[in-house]
């Protein structure tokens, strides 16, 4: 008779407990799995993720030096972590099987790989999210990054539908109204901006990429493609009382209006909340944090989110500027670890509710 091993044991109750867990966390491994070099296949359709949201988004994840605290250098090649990011011969590693796209800030096009945050020499949560799609999918994956730094849900990225309201004495714009406010009684002077400006912006370039898709994506063979999900973080230029108090009713006009606009009613949707100073966050900080908590699905105050909405807490992935590259607060300290951890929920959260037995 074969006697197991304490270590074979655990193997095998690791197994099980993935087996019943649900949907596709027994298919997400910790450690991920290095990519296998090998190009998607292109006879099936192309999975799309759109990001969206504010500069946090577009990624200020250090990548070098590796002497230096909190880069994705020192995090690899000094800690041992997120293995799957080098080669063989320690070059950072491309996955061919995703595909990253970006409308602004360099409007690139290009394998996934370190690199594609805001600029060269830059993360974001792009990075791991992508990895953890590219694991999960035989078919193409392509991350298309739409969005750009300071703007709010409140006023540039108000989504259309959006109307007007009265706060302290003011009116706010509601969507296609300028300026931003003016005091109750006067007419308003419009500016050159508008509200829901950025929310046009974003949407329409994302939308130029899918419309002629074989340009930013060269392998596309015309297979067709599918708006899978969506990806949020955002919510920094929203800490102030107007914007903060409908945060929670603009973010859920937000989600239902993307899904109308890019014809994906089925499309899952994942967002971070801000994340500043982690446990010691206070002020309007705290009020978006609960409107992003809010619509999760699992929360129960949505009903139509549940199995297709997932928040994911970003306040325990706050690293401080003693522990990270930068001091600049706003942008997380330009700490990797915060856009890989960030990231990695993301892709987790998504993969769980692709994977929602509800949708079967």
């Amino acid at each position: 008779m074969r006697v197991l091993t304490n270590q074979t044991l655990a193997v095998l109750l690791a197994a099980l407990l993935c087996m019943c867990a649900p949907g596709a966390v027994a298919q997400v491994p910790e450690p991920l799995p290095a990519p296998d070099g090998e190009p998607a296949d292109q006879t099936q359709p192309v999975q799309v993720f759109i990001l969206l949201g504010q500069s946090n988004m577009l990624g200020f994840g250090r990548v070098e030096d590796r002497a230096t605290r909190g880069t994705l250098a020192h995090l690899v090649h000094e800690q041992g972590r997120y293995p799957h990011l080098v080669d063989s011969d320690g070059n950072w590693s491309t996955r061919r099987d995703v595909h990253y796209i970006q409308t602004t800030v360099g409007n690139r096009q290009q394998p996934l790989g370190v690199g594609c945050g805001v600029r060269n020499g830059f993360v974001g949560v792009e990075l791991q999210f992508g990895h953890i799609m590219g694991h999960l999918h035989d078919a193409p994956v392509v991350i298309l990054k739409a969005c750009i730094g300071n703007r709010s849900l409140g006023w540039d990225l108000l989504p259309p539908g959006s109307e007007r309201y009265e706060f302290d004495g003011r009116y706010y714009a509601g969507y296609g109204e300028s300026p931003l406010s003016w005091e109750v009684g006067r007419e308003p002077e419009p500016i050159e901006w508008y509200a829901g400006k950025q929310y046009d912006t974003d949407t329409s370039n994302a939308k130029a990429v899918l419309a002629n898709l074989v340009e930013h994506y060269p392998d596309y063979a015309g297979q067709g493609f599918e708006v899978a999900g969506f990806v949020f973080w955002q919510g920094h230029k929203d800490q102030n009382a107007a914007h903060a108090g409908r945060y929670e009713q603009n973010l859920v006009r937000f989600i239902k209006t993307l899904r109308e606009d890019f014809e994906a009613p089925d499309a899952k949707f994942v967002l971070a909340t801000i994340g500043f100073n982690g446990d010691a966050m206070q002020g309007h900080a705290l009020t978006i944090v609960d409107a992003q908590l809010a619509v999760d699905g699992g929360a129960g105050n949505y009903p139509e989110f549940a199995g297709n909405v997932a928040t994911i807490d970003a306040r325990p992935y706050w690293r401080g500027a003693d522990e990270s590259p930068a001091n600049q607060g706003h942008h997380y300290n330009q700490n990797a670890e915060t856009y890989m951890q960030v990231g990695d929920a993301l892709g987790r959260a998504m993969a769980r509710l692709l994977a929602d037995p509800a949708d079967d």
